[in-house]
């Protein structure tokens, strides 16, 4: 697999844009999956670089979660904003990397990223529940580099 194109069809990621529609519906909190081909930059920094130029530090309540992919790397990233970081178990983080990692071993790429959606969605509901005043403050939609 070469191609962002390839990593998942249009219907995995409508079904990706729904979990993040679902996720989304008992928080404040925002997530994003940002996928790209290759990075020459410590996947950990690109990560943190996509999250700011896709505005996700920009939230009301700094409780934005990114999840990264670089397809021919084999590499991903999730992280979060300060607000999350600081209410979080201390293994979410790596809770939540090796449930995308379990299916991403197996080629079920869809699957990793809807799981690791639903269960940063599921934290994101216990520190950061939504309110009557709350707006989607960012897109739902999958970005490409």
């Amino acid at each position: 697999m070469s191609k962002v194109e390839d990593f998942l069809t249009a219907s995995e990621e409508q079904e990706i844009v729904q979990a993040i529609l679902e996720a989304e519906k008992n928080t404040s909190g925002e997530i994003r999956v940002h996928i790209e081909a290759h990075t020459r930059k410590e996947h950990y920094e690109r990560a943190k670089e996509v999250f700011h130029l896709l505005k996700m530090d920009n939230t009301k309540q700094e409780n934005g979660v990114l999840i990264y992919v670089a397809v021919n790397d084999k590499k991903f990233v999730i992280c979060g904003d300060k607000g999350i970081d600081h209410v979080v178990p201390k293994d979410f983080w790596q809770t939540t990397k090796n449930s995308i990692q379990t299916h991403f071993e197996k080629g079920a790429f869809k699957d990793g990223l809807v799981a690791g959606i639903i269960k940063a969605g599921e934290e994101l509901r216990t520190h950061f529940p939504w309110q009557s005043d709350d707006t989607n403050e960012l897109s739902n939609e999958i970005s490409k580099g």
